[in-house]
């Protein structure tokens, strides 16, 4: 007689009609389930299988759905959620100078920073976003706030040549900066990395002091690169070189770099990052509302570049629609590159899991449906109209499925979205709370 193993005791068990696990990749295993014990993937098999392996205690069955990992938006600047709309349709300099800019100098502070950021997270979590690559001022509020959510972040520790509300001197960023670093040096969720703004907004010496502290403190550098072709002809009437040139000369240029737009680059500038080891964050939405140029996705891909999806803020995009932002990025990959089969479905679905995973330093951890990784994913209802008839689940992920699709998120194995409601948040108050900060914002703007 031969004795049966009883079935182990797990907290999760989820069934889906396709998982899409990204790694390995282009694969889909129809008919399959994810057990997740202590925030971590422990098995993904087949659903008759986990059924008589796993004692859950909870179930959840989604047999028209796909569950795919959490969307990594590799590039943002989720306070500026407030600025909505506040300075649309000019071009990239006009936008940050002339409004951009003066408004935050008005408003910006804690309270702006903890509002924008629990507004862009109730957007967030809604349309299957797990984790963000933040950039902005305030990064201990930041923290603070995703922490208290339950959400995954790399902070931006921000670097920039003249007087915030965050610092005064550059001295002051850099000593803020060590403090929010050893704040939250050895949290499961939160990390930091060193944010200088740009190329045309920080020194030679804050970015060499940038590189040293970067690896002494083993944290990426995530900046603005070769956004507009206008940054590069100042660099060269500045410097005498390209942008990618002075932070090459500067030590920058390395795996530690996430850089961001890259819309102006030379095959030689391409072939650079991928010896190097850079990741590139393709923002196409926020380029082509700028007109800053088109970031030559296709050609990066091939040369051998990780490549990273992310939505820019909100005030240059406008929204935080990651389904949105991946299916822009695979279409106009394809217009660039003049092929129609570059940068496919699974190329793009993959750039907006694990290569946001890895450009961020969390591929370990997060971004694929792996045994040993963290249980962040994402439960999409392919059920509907609009994604009928289901030919090729992926297929139809990037190029017809909308967010509000999106009916179940978890971070780290504990439920974020239950059936398109989120857990945690007051939607209520905080689109009241919104509409008080556009009128404080509007006040201020016209001086009435």
């Amino acid at each position: 007689m031969t004795e049966t193993t009883a079935p182990r005791s797990i907290d999760l068990l989820i069934e889906a009609g396709h998982v899409v696990p990204v790694e390995p990749h282009a694969v889909v295993l129809d008919d399959h389930a994810v057990a997740v014990h202590r925030g971590e993937i422990v098995a993904v098999l087949p659903v008759a299988e986990a059924r008589q392996c796993f004692a859950p205690a909870q179930a959840v069955q989604r047999p028209h759905s796909a569950l795919l990992p959490g969307l990594v938006n590799a590039h943002t600047h989720n306070p500026m959620t407030l600025l909505r709309g506040i300075a649309d349709d000019l071009p990239l300099k006009v936008w940050l100078q002339q409004h951009i800019w003066p408004t935050e100098g008005a408003v910006m502070g804690p309270e702006f920073v903890a509002d924008g950021v629990t507004l862009a997270l109730a957007e967030m979590l809604r349309g299957g976003t797990t984790c963000v690559n933040e950039n902005y001022f305030f990064p201990d509020v930041q923290a603070a706030v995703y922490r208290r959510h339950g959400f995954r972040a790399r902070i931006g520790l921000p670097v920039i040549d003249f007087p915030t509300a965050w610092a005064s001197s550059d001295d002051e960023y850099f000593d803020r900066a060590g403090e929010v670093h050893d704040q939250w040096r050895d949290d499961p969720l939160i990390a930091t990395a060193f944010a200088p703004h740009a190329p045309y907004t920080v020194n030679d010496a804050n970015f060499e002091r940038v590189r040293m502290l970067a690896d002494q403190l083993d944290v990426p550098v995530h900046l603005h690169l070769h956004e507009t072709a206008q940054e590069v002809e100042q660099s060269l009437q500045q410097y005498g070189q390209r942008p990618i040139a002075r932070l090459d000369r500067l030590g920058l240029v390395n795996d530690r770099l996430i850089a961001v737009h890259m819309t102006q680059l030379t095959e030689g500038e391409i072939h650079l990052c991928a010896e190097r080891g850079v990741s590139v964050v393709h923002c196409p939405e926020s380029n082509l509302k700028l007109a800053s140029g088109f970031c030559p996705a296709c050609a990066l891909e091939r040369a051998g570049v990780n490549v990273a999806i992310g939505t820019d803020g909100v005030a240059s995009n406008n929204d935080l629609d990651m389904f949105g932002e991946t299916r822009t990025a695979a279409i106009l990959a394809k217009a660039v590159a003049g092929d129609a089969a570059g940068f496919d479905a699974f190329t793009a679905l993959r750039a907006a899991t694990l290569g946001g995973a890895c450009a961020i330093g969390f591929g370990d951890r997060i971004g694929s449906i792996e045994a040993g990784k963290q249980a962040d994913l994402v439960c999409v209802d392919l059920s509907p109209v609009e994604t009928q008839p289901l030919h090729h689940v992926v297929s139809q992920l990037i190029y017809a499925t909308g967010r509000h699709q999106v009916t179940d998120v978890w971070i780290a194995g504990q439920p974020k979205l239950r059936e398109r409601t989120l857990v945690g948040f007051d939607l209520e108050a905080i689109a009241a709370n919104a509409r008080q900060w556009r009128d404080r914002i509007s006040t201020l703007r016209t001086g009435a």
